[in-house]
């Protein structure tokens, strides 16, 4: 009793079940031939011993009918596409994530080159991009630099980027938030169908290059540490004191 019990929970838990063959215990069923033609009400025994004849399984396609409704068909393939139509749909949602690019005040322009690429990247692939300028010690009393480094990031962008929040104060750090232009989204579906017209031809297509594995940081695994720059400024600072 005990193990059937089990097993029935098992099963709820898993959502509802299709069922075919035997496992339809209705005693009759409206009936659908496997070319779409209706074949109208049936005992159950007759539709199984139909489907049985053309080699086909009996699948109950709407249990909540009176009576239920259930198809001629070949269920493994019948599974097969919906897994398939499940995966297309997945495709082709637009999944947009915010990704991170960190740079300093006294970033070089080489640098700043490098993040403006990775910046790029991030957007061609669809992201949002949070462009982050952190301040340290005095840093903050002289927020131009930062200033003019996100102003040249946005200008260097302007053609697949719209501005979401202009470069503004989040306390010791300055923000510019971008998103891509619509014609990017364009790009990208572009790309999946010409993808998908090559799978379907059994072309073999090379995997998208990762953006994930763009190097966003600038020497920002020492944020708790002074520069010497402000180190000396510091002990100047106590010996005067």
């Amino acid at each position: 009793m005990s193990g059937g019990g089990r097993g029935r929970f098992s099963r709820d838990t898993r959502g509802p079940q299709i069922r075919i063959n035997h496992r339809i215990r209705v005693p009759e069923v409206r009936v659908v031939d496997a070319d779409g033609s209706n074949l109208g009400v049936l005992t159950t025994e007759q539709a199984l011993r139909r489907a049985q004849e053309v080699g086909l399984d009996l699948v109950e396609v709407n249990p909540k009918a009176s009576p239920p409704v259930c198809k001629i068909l070949d269920f493994g393939k019948y599974k097969y596409e919906e897994k398939k139509k499940a995966r297309d749909a997945k495709k082709k949602q637009t999944v947009v994530e915010v990704k991170e690019i960190k740079v300093r005040p006294k970033t070089d322009d080489h640098d700043i080159e490098v993040k403006i690429r990775a910046t790029r990247r991030f957007l061609e692939a669809g992201n949002k991009v949070k462009i982050i300028c952190r301040f340290r010690g005095r840093e903050i009393m002289h927020p131009q630099r930062a200033q003019m480094q996100l102003n040249l990031i946005m200008a260097r962008i302007e053609d697949i980027a719209n501005v979401e929040q202009r470069p503004e104060m989040e306390q010791r750090t300055m923000a510019l938030v971008v998103s891509p232009k619509p014609v990017v989204f364009q790009r990208l579906n572009q790309l999946r169908q010409e993808r998908e017209r090559r799978e379907a031809l059994g072309e073999t297509v090379a995997d998208p290059e990762n953006v994930d594995d763009v190097d966003t940081g600038v020497e920002d695994d020492d944020d708790d540490d002074e520069t010497g720059e402000e180190a000396g400024e510091e002990a100047g600072d106590n010996e005067q004191n």
